[in-house]
């Protein structure tokens, strides 16, 4: 994947030639994937490092650093509804796609795959919550001014339902909710492949951080030339603000977390390629989404929690059939069929859906 690391300057070349948007967008987007890694990578040094309660924290604050950059890079050009979109489109394309080629990875090696039921029921409760969150904007909807203002009221007591489900899953299992801080559920699963869990750190601390470093600087460009082509190149392709945002932003950030929740359950790691899913769901949800609102409204933007039916319907709909997938403990290749198939049928619709 590192070579992909070459995208990087060819992004910013092609912009500066004033390539065909859609060229220079689908570089942009093949540049962010290498970066989201190399910042995963740094970040789970970082950890080893700094012990289970300051290094899950810090995964937990790093798992979404991505999206979080990407989203203040559409904040700052204006995309409110591609960002909105692209929230919206993280939940379902992490709960149905990503859970859907994890499954099916699974069951290359194993028709029928078990895993830990606490985190991940931890996980989908949180899923709810959220869900239920996300309603109330599109239910009480009044006038610009009192939506935001429900919206931000909203995201303050998601970000209390954040840190209050931190504080105990490092309290009490030292599991935290961010991408990389759930290796310790390799202990809690005799029934998957051990790994060691007590390597040695490929990298120094000063390296780590210095890498962890240059790599947002480096993403928050990448990002801000991303989010600034997004636009143009849509209308080139004749897509909408809310397609672009749930089928083309919010697959850019994630696609270093498919990957890794692939690997981990093709080595029979279920419940581990489990969380790294459902926890990233959970804290773009609790955490990245507050923050973009908040972050709105202290540039002066109407960004809200108010979503589309299509984008709310979409979201309910994945939580649900994931959560009903979920609820037998245990997965196999043909439940990961069903959901990218569902995820696929949601994209038709959004496809066919006219702009709001």
């Amino acid at each position: 994947m590192k070579w992909l690391l070459l995208f990087v300057p060819i992004a910013f070349g092609l912009n500066s030639f004033h390539i065909n948007p859609i060229i220079v967008f689908f570089a942009s987007a093949l540049a962010i994937i290498p970066l989201a890694s190399l910042m995963e990578q740094a970040t789970e040094v970082l950890s080893k490092y700094l012990g289970p309660t300051f290094g899950g924290l810090l995964s937990a604050t790093m798992g979404n650093a991505p999206e979080l950059i990407i989203g203040i890079s559409a904040l700052n050009n204006g995309l409110i509804e591609v960002l909105k979109g692209s929230i919206a489109g993280s939940i379902i394309g992490t709960l149905l796609f990503g859970l859907g080629v994890t499954m099916i990875s699974g069951g290359l090696r194993k028709p029928v795959q078990t895993f830990d039921t606490a985190m991940v029921s931890m996980n989908n409760g949180l899923l709810s919550v959220t869900a239920f969150g996300l309603i109330i904007p599109a239910v009480f909807k009044f006038s610009s001014p009192v939506d935001q203002e429900i919206s931000t009221h909203i995201s303050i007591l998601m970000l209390i339902i954040y840190t209050a489900s931190l504080v105990y899953t490092l309290r009490n299992s030292h599991t935290p909710i961010g991408k990389e801080g759930v290796e310790h559920a390799l202990e809690d699963v005799s029934e998957e492949q051990p790994e060691s869990t007590h390597e040695a750190p490929k990298w120094s601390r000063n390296t780590a951080t210095m890498i962890l470093g240059g790599v947002t600087i480096v993403l928050a460009f990448v990002s801000d030339l991303l989010t600034d082509t997004i636009q143009p190149a849509s209308d080139v392709m004749g897509l909408t603000p809310s397609f672009a945002g749930v089928f083309l932003l919010a697959l850019v950030g994630n696609v270093p977390q498919y990957l890794n929740a692939m690997s981990f359950a093709y080595k029979r790691q279920l419940t581990l390629a489990l969380s790294v899913n459902l926890s990233s769901t959970s804290q773009l949800a609790l955490l990245v989404a507050p923050i973009l609102v908040l972050s709105g409204q202290y540039m002066g933007l109407n960004m809200n929690l108010t979503f589309s039916p299509f984008e709310l319907i979409g979201i309910i709909l994945a939580v649900m059939i994931s959560r009903h997938l979920l609820t037998d403990n245990r997965t196999t290749w043909l439940e990961g069929v069903m959901l990218i198939v569902v995820y696929a049928m949601l994209g038709v619709g959004f496809y066919y859906a006219p702009s709001a």
